[in-house]
């Protein structure tokens, strides 16, 4: 997963908005999206502390190194799972769809586009 996570960017995303947006709105879309995508990752640490702490137990200050080291290694484990699981599981709902919905999105931005090279 760490490998193909960035793959999103320049091999999903820029390809099809370059395909369907119109050339006067590109510039604004896509600094729309690496705006939105960044903004919204950076909430994914201070997020995966809080679960870790309030949903599995995490306490760094009382845990010792020695004893407690496999509770808190469990806890912030499962913070990191459920930071990704949730991203991931909402990509897909969003990701696939688009899947079907493309095919159809292309030929009407290249109807249009076809219209008014026609009126010029």
């Amino acid at each position: 997963m760490g490998l193909t996570i960035t793959w999103c960017g320049p091999a999903i995303n820029s390809p099809i908005l370059a395909e369907i947006v119109p050339p006067k709105h590109r510039t604004m879309i896509y600094a729309f999206d690496r705006a939105l995508e960044g903004s919204l990752s950076s909430f994914g640490a201070p997020l995966v502390g809080i679960m870790s702490e309030k949903m599995f137990g995490f306490d760094s200050n009382g845990t010792d190194i020695i004893k407690d080291s496999g509770r808190a290694a469990e806890a912030l484990s499962k913070g990191i799972l459920s930071m990704m699981v949730v991203p991931f599981g909402l990509c897909c709902l969003g990701y696939t769809p688009l899947h079907f919905l493309f095919q159809k999105d292309r030929k009407i931005a290249k109807t249009s586009s076809s219209r008014k090279i026609e009126m010029i």
